[in-house]
């Protein structure tokens, strides 16, 4: 019977060591698209599928950002966040603001408040662009 006590704790402990919180918590991205050429956004859509978030979550978390204070010529093209939910509390994390460059092959995200700037190459571009808007960077 003891051995068995000894176990049930041991998985426990397991089990309370491998979960993140936030893993269990609701994850989703928010995007906003400019409408027109002026600083005016609307909603576009929410990436809810866990799968996905994480594939654009590995992409920002593997940029090495340039610390660089940006002034861009227009408004960026979109807007997205990620944000954390759970029972108690919605908390939007970090706003990154993205650029289509003019030759459709790649964009260019800045994290404003913390005067972070890059610029993906073409295949990252690509991909990330797919996975927030449903649409080929190709053809904007």
């Amino acid at each position: 019977m003891k051995s068995f006590q000894y176990f049930i704790v041991f998985i426990a402990i397991i089990i309370g060591g491998c979960s993140n919180g936030i893993e269990t918590e609701e994850q989703y991205i928010e995007i906003q698209k400019r409408i027109g050429d002026e600083n005016k956004y609307e909603d576009l859509r929410e990436i809810t599928d866990n799968e996905q978030v994480q594939n654009v979550k590995k992409i920002v978390d593997d940029i090495v950002w340039e610390t660089a204070k940006v002034n861009m010529v227009r408004p960026a093209d979109y807007k997205f966040v990620f944000i954390y939910k759970n029972p108690d509390i919605q908390v939007k994390v970090v706003l990154y603001e993205l650029w289509i460059s003019p030759n459709n092959e790649q964009v260019e995200l800045v994290i404003g408040a913390a005067s972070q700037y890059i610029q993906l190459g073409k295949d990252e571009s690509a991909e990330l662009f797919e996975i927030l808007t449903s649409g080929k960077l190709s053809d904007q």
